[in-house]
């Protein structure tokens, strides 16, 4: 059983009354990722991105800190990255001593890994993917959120994981001190784009319904550019004071200095398949 928690942009956020997991009460179309993930996500700005090409740098350089990260606890092997946009991040694995492919809903993204990068990005969700390999890890770097069919999501990849192998998640931390303190007007309650909104323990539940354990959790270092954030806060803090004065802060840091996203706003966790 859910319970209508607040309305956001016209979509009920609800919560479930036994695990506590909060989603937004949308039935998705079978054509929601397209409407949602065109290509005005990657450069419209607003709950996207302005120039998502422009943060290949940081991007890349998240993926590589992944890639050293997992060396903790498991040896370079074969990664499916989901979500994997133009595939920076996955670069980055790459550069790691990892090997693999992508996957990516977003044609002209998909079709920019291909090319320019050189990768084996497939353009599919992950409810809809279709395959014969067996992986490793599969990486989903803020792509939970955005399932459109939770569930069929999580079984899809719980079937292309081979025996041992893991799962690397990174989201938002509904349990956050930002969330917490802000509530409904926490940033991140942003549907249709934002469909799901997990804590660290809800989500080390829900996994354990597909076979997984945790391993290992924490904060990661996120960074933005600027033109980005700017973007965000004028979408977020739409016609308030508070968004006016953030912008003209970003306003005056240089183009190309990378800003931190506030860690205590996300997680990431890495399960391990029985």
């Amino acid at each position: 059983m859910t319970r209508q928690l607040f309305q956001k942009h016209g979509y009920w956020i609800c919560e479930c009354e036994a695990c506590h997991h909060r989603c937004a009460a949308l039935s998705p179309s079978p054509d929601h990722v397209d409407q949602v993930y065109g290509d005005h996500y990657f450069c419209g700005g607003e709950a996207g991105y302005p120039d998502y090409l422009s943060e290949a740098e940081i991007l890349l350089a998240h993926g590589k800190q992944y890639g050293l990260l997992l060396k903790r606890y498991m040896p370079p092997g074969t990664v499916l990255d989901v979500g994997a946009a133009a595939g920076f991040i996955l670069k980055g694995f790459q550069e790691s001593g990892w090997r693999g492919i992508g996957l990516e809903p977003n044609p002209y993204m998909a079709e920019y890994a291909r090319t320019q990068l050189g990768l084996r990005v497939g353009t599919s969700t992950l409810e809809q993917f279709q395959g014969h390999e067996r992986y490793d890890l599969i990486s989903m770097i803020q792509v939970v959120a955005h399932f459109y069919e939770l569930r069929q999501a999580f079984q899809v990849a719980a079937e292309f994981t081979r025996p041992g192998g893991f799962w690397l998640i990174e989201t938002w931390n509904r349990e956050s001190f930002v969330a917490r303190a802000l509530g409904q007007h926490w940033h991140e309650y942003s549907p249709p784009s934002v469909l799901h909104w997990f804590s660290p323990e809800g989500l080390q539940h829900f996994v354990a319904q597909f076979g997984f354990r945790e391993v290992a959790r924490g904060r990661p270092a996120k960074w933005l550019n600027p033109m980005h954030a700017k973007s965000l806060l004028q979408y977020k803090l739409k016609g308030s004071a508070l968004g006016r004065v953030a912008v003209k802060l970003v306003d005056i840091i240089p183009e190309r200095l990378p800003i931190p996203y506030p860690a205590d706003d996300l997680f990431w966790a890495l399960y391990q398949k029985s």
